[in-house]
């Protein structure tokens, strides 16, 4: 049984392709995380070095990506 992909959308973020609002969103796959416009074909990743966590105790931040 496969399990299913957390996706969540980046609210007010901008496509940097495209440049449609609320179309970004960010995933992980293969412990490395990874933005998706809806809208084009815009993708951007980040190795998990790079990865931020948030240290401000709340769960629902999983982390911080910072394209380039």
């Amino acid at each position: 049984m496969s399990q299913r992909q957390r996706k969540r959308f980046i609210a007010g973020a901008t496509c940097p392709k495209c440049k449609a609002m609320d179309t970004i969103m960010l995933f992980f796959e293969n412990n490395v995380e990874k933005l998706a416009c809806v809208e084009c074909d815009y993708t951007d990743t980040q190795p998990q070095a790079e990865v931020k966590t948030a240290s401000r105790g709340s769960d629902n931040i999983i982390g911080v990506f910072k394209p380039n």
